[in-house]
């Protein structure tokens, strides 16, 4: 027998890893974007201005502040808090990616 709270419960633990899950999509497809304009920069010397350079740190700012922040549920399996850390480690990566660009 299912209690009336505990089906409360399940439902706003589904709810709430459902909408962290599609939070991490999001994030996976910034960070995506993020990566392919960096790329594109480091062949592309005439894009690396101080403008593009301005632009380019906020948004890894953010992208940083947002990810690192994140609170992971209890709820999470395994394969959700590996997803986290790798793109954690991606952020890394595209941090030393961008300054690789703009020391050129």
């Amino acid at each position: 027998m299912v209690l009336p709270r505990d089906a409360f419960q399940s439902q706003i633990q589904s709810n709430v890893l459902e909408s962290w899950r599609q939070f991490l999509c999001n994030m996976q497809e910034s960070i995506a974007s993020l990566e392919k304009g960096i790329a594109e920069a480091s062949e592309m010397r005439e894009v690396c201005t101080d403008e593009w350079c301005v632009a380019t740190e906020h948004v890894i700012d953010e992208l940083s502040n947002a990810l690192f922040s994140i609170s992971e549920p209890r709820w999470t399996n395994d394969e959700d808090s590996r997803r986290l850390k790798e793109l954690k480690w991606k952020m890394h990566e595209l941090y030393a990616k961008y300054k690789s660009v703009t020391r050129h």
